[in-house]
């Protein structure tokens, strides 16, 4: 199949419908076909599977959110409650507690890295950091299986909401993470007012005939991700979808259901991108870095916070029958350490922690591994971070024995040797 010319970039289906519809002769037959189109790109949508990472920045701990030990010396001042699955959590998360029945805790997570940036490269790649090769973040890989087959989407299929996320590796910067504000703000998306429409054609036309020029000396695979990059943003600057973009759309209870505040708004963005087509999308909620005074911060800040948006999204996603395709995870870098410093803190700690994960045909409602009583070594059998990979990769049914070739032409698993976590599969 021969490709169109490339002196007609803009003619994608969307404007095709535009300058077919202006026909007077065929106006109400392109309008008809239109909105069959647009139901049929919704429902396909709708049925799409995508990701949510909530991405806990710091490292989380795990004895006082969703693994208390309350005999233990090591417990701190929170107490357990009940939930509505089989586990306990930490009683200043009572709005998740209703909702344990949709999400299970990994409660026996265990790996090697206690640095913050190698254990952030861990847990979004799935691999130990290397010197030779940089692999690709979770959200690049479901952008690269899954993003280019949403049809009718012209948003990013991998947007990271409130902070940046891990980069694609070797799968290139077309399925690098596109940053926005929890506000859904994007930064220079729409060009300057002072140029008119026929100097932007101009300049479009100009940067075309560069590019390829680029190209064309086979100078490597940066120019043809430029030329790709700026294809996609000039499909995004004249989209309506960006529209999901704007939270204030939502009426002032639900905004106010999932807080007023960065998380807050960064988890609702999620639900409207995901709603929208998105394949994945990262919301951040920092400040998990407790070397002091980890209560008082837990108390009155992180958990309330946490609890109040990570519990709407839950009911949001299932209530509009979203969360059956849509994979939520809850995860940091590590955890902190069972002992409590001389510093009223916790420290760096990688060896048993836990990970929250639900939706996607995921079990809900389990207490999966332990720790021991004082939270300190897991008992039974511990889970890697490869591991966790493998079964997302699994409920995103995206084949987990996938090899992609690196750009120095080295064979890469999609995931490192990972198996599946299967009381999750049911």
């Amino acid at each position: 199949m021969k490709h169109l010319p490339t002196a007609l970039p803009a003619m994608n289906r969307r404007h095709f419908l535009g300058h077919l519809s202006s026909i007077a002769s065929l106006a109400v037959p392109a309008m008809h076909f239109a909105d069959r189109i647009q139901l049929h790109a919704s429902q396909l949508r709708r049925s799409q599977r995508a990701c949510i990472l909530l991405w806990m920045g710091g490292g989380p701990s795990h004895i006082d959110t969703w693994d208390p030990k309350p005999e233990s010396t090591n417990g701190g001042p929170f107490r357990p409650i009940a939930t509505s699955g089989a586990m306990q959590i930490s009683e200043h998360l009572p709005r998740m507690a209703k909702l344990m029945h949709l999400m299970s805790v990994i409660r026996s997570m265990s790996t090697r890295e206690a640095d913050h940036s190698r254990g952030r490269y861990k847990m979004h790649t799935g691999y130990t950091p290397s010197n030779t090769i940089q692999h690709p973040s979770l959200g690049s890989i479901v952008s690269h299986q899954m993003g280019t087959k949403v049809p009718g989407l012209s948003l990013p299929s991998f947007i990271s909401v409130g902070g940046a996320s891990e980069g694609p590796g070797f799968l290139g910067m077309t399925h690098a993470p596109f940053s926005i504000s929890s506000n859904g703000q994007v930064s220079n998306l729409k060009p300057p007012s002072h140029i008119k429409p026929v100097r932007l054609r101009q300049r479009l036309e100009m940067l075309r005939i560069v590019e390829n020029h680029f190209i064309q000396q086979k100078r490597g695979l940066a120019p043809t991700e430029h030329k790709a990059i700026y294809a996609q943003t000039l499909d995004l600057i004249g989209s309506a979808q960006t529209e999901a973009f704007n939270v204030n759309k939502e009426t002032q209870t639900i905004r106010e259901r999932y807080g007023e505040n960065g998380f807050g708004r960064g988890c609702l963005l999620a639900r409207r991108l995901v709603e929208t087509g998105v394949s994945f999308v990262e919301v951040n909620l920092g400040g998990w870095d407790n070397h002091r005074d980890i209560f008082p911060v837990l108390k009155d800040q992180r958990l309330p916070e946490l609890d109040q948006a990570m519990s709407a999204l839950i009911e949001d996603l299932n209530q509009r029958g979203l969360l059956e395709t849509t994979t939520l995870i809850w995860m940091g870098e590590f955890g902190r350490t069972p002992r409590i410093n001389a510093n009223a803190g916790r420290d760096h700690w990688p060896r048993s922690w836990s990970v929250v994960v639900g939706g996607g045909g995921l079990q809900g409602g389990q207490s999966i591994g332990k720790t021991d009583q004082d939270g300190i070594e897991v008992v039974g059998k511990a889970y890697e971070a490869s591991d966790l990979f493998a079964t997302l990769c699994h409920s995103l049914k995206i084949p987990s024995d996938i090899v992609y070739t690196s750009r120095t032409g080295r064979p890469v698993k999609i995931t490192d040797n990972g198996q599946l976590i299967k009381p999750l599969l049911g």
